[in-house]
């Protein structure tokens, strides 16, 4: 098989499995600042053991993902070393910044977060897990501004000729704030919102079904649905907000988000379909002259297409792009409904009476998730045949002495060590939704119940 196709499936493949924590542990940081400034306000003791609950399980999600995000950074030295000649000093910035200013305050703050409680004043741990939550926010932005640098290049000048040549910054702030990071920022936190508050929702519907710590459970669904609610309505204007960006700086990607090939003409938009890449043409349930009118208000306005451009500029797995917009806008949309039923049953006064929307959200937790991967794909593989936009093309950027046969091995060793970390993932977190926020577990917490945290607890005293 191909080197430079083995090398993008495997570097897929690891960051697919590491994108499984990160967004996590960034939604799911928002919640238990909520959660508790809610025991700071109140005084409740089921606020505080929610809280010492899901700092367990961040403190999970944040190991493994630290351990998975490692390996990337060897991919780009071992398979893609061209490109990492090229965006080195771009990429050298803002890694660093991440450092710096994330991963350091993240994790610095994390030891008082886990094993603080006993031991700081209630306000000091709670400025900890706001600054562990803040933390794990600035590291999206510095990966985002550089991943979205390559797909839209600015404040640069390029030194050097063929494989020496590299791109070197000339104006930071430009960088930083290139032409589509702020929408595509905007875009991937309002996903990890959903994703870490999708999660509480997931496992405390899964302890009201069994009528386990239900008091508790209540308290952080709301919670959870308060941030999910919010979280998924701004996804839907972010996300309109981000294919307008596409439109005007990679219209070849958003012609393949929608199947669309003539060169400049008015453009339908699909709710879903499929495309025939030999006939250049789309089947399925569309909205006429709806992207025209979606990009410009006008549905008369053309809208670029793929035969606007080169063939060698045009991206090649088209079908599979168009397939991984439409599901995450499918996704994204389904979760709107979600959290907008629940919250007018909320309103209504019965929302925990509906056992069967408290099954489908048992399971929501992988909407989230399958979203934010499926958005992942479709922007990376639009991006083709470029690694860096219109400059750098992804069969150019690999490393010169790289063997097919190394790849495949590597993969094959990288595959079976991610199964097994996936596997003692789930199980601890398995075994910690089991055990559940209490460490007594004697029934229900009821709000007539007197608050006795100042007894149990130094740190209120």
């Amino acid at each position: 098989m191909d080197t430079a196709f083995l090398s993008r499936i495997q570097f897929a493949f690891t960051v697919a499995f590491h994108y499984i924590y990160p967004p996590l542990s960034i939604g799911l940081g928002i919640v238990m600042v909520i959660m508790e400034a809610q025991y700071l306000r109140t005084g409740k003791e089921a606020y505080a053991q929610m809280t010492r609950f899901w700092i367990k399980i961040f403190a999970l999600i944040f190991g493994i993902g630290v351990a998975t995000g490692i390996v990337m950074e060897f991919e780009f030295g071992t398979n893609w070393a061209v490109y990492s000649r090229y965006v080195g000093d771009i990429f050298g910035s803002a890694l660093a910044a991440e450092g710096i200013f994330a991963f350091a305050l993240e994790s610095g703050f994390l030891g008082i977060l886990l094993f603080g409680w006993n031991r700081v004043s209630r306000r000091v741990h709670f400025f900890s897990t706001i600054m562990v939550a803040m933390g794990s926010m600035f590291s999206a932005i510095w990966i985002v501004v550089a991943n979205s640098w390559q797909q839209t290049p600015a404040g640069f000048r390029i030194e050097g000729k063929g494989i020496h040549a590299r791109a070197v910054i000339t104006d930071f702030w430009a960088m930083v704030f290139n032409p589509s990071s702020v929408e595509r920022l905007s875009h991937v936190l309002l996903g990890s919102f959903l994703a870490g508050s999708f999660l509480v929702l997931s496992v405390n519907a899964y302890y009201l079904l069994r009528n386990r710590h239900v008091e508790i459970a209540r308290k952080g669904f709301k919670i959870a649905l308060v941030v999910a609610t919010i979280a998924s309505l701004l996804q839907l204007f972010s996300g309109h907000k981000s294919a307008d960006g596409v439109a005007h700086n990679q219209p070849a990607k958003l012609a393949a988000f929608e199947g669309h090939y003539e060169a400049s003409a008015v453009a339908d938009m699909y709710l879903l379909g499929w495309v025939d890449t030999q006939k250049q043409e789309v089947s399925g349930l569309k909205i006429p002259k709806g992207l025209s009118f979606l990009l410009y208000q006008d549905f008369n306005k053309p809208v670029t297409g793929l035969n606007a451009f080169k063939k060698e500029d045009q991206p090649k797995a088209v079908n599979f792009v168009f397939q991984t917009y439409h599901l995450m806008v499918a996704i994204g949309m389904t979760l709107i409904a979600l959290t907008l039923l629940a919250s007018f049953l909320w309103w209504k006064g019965n929302l925990f009476e509906q056992r069967w929307l408290l099954q489908i959200f048992a399971w929501s937790v992988l909407l989230p998730q399958l979203a934010n991967q499926l958005g992942w794909y479709s922007a990376e593989v639009g991006r083709q045949p470029w690694v860096v936009y219109g400059l750098l093309r992804t069969s150019d950027a690999l490393s010169q002495s790289l063997k097919a046969s190394q790849v495949i091995f590597s993969l094959v060793l990288f595959t079976l060590v991610y199964i097994l970390l996936f596997g003692l993932f789930v199980y601890l977190l398995n075994k910690k939704i089991k055990h559940g926020p209490t460490d007594d577990y004697s029934g229900d917490y009821s709000d007539d119940i007197p608050d006795y945290s100042k007894r149990d607890n130094p740190i209120l005293q």
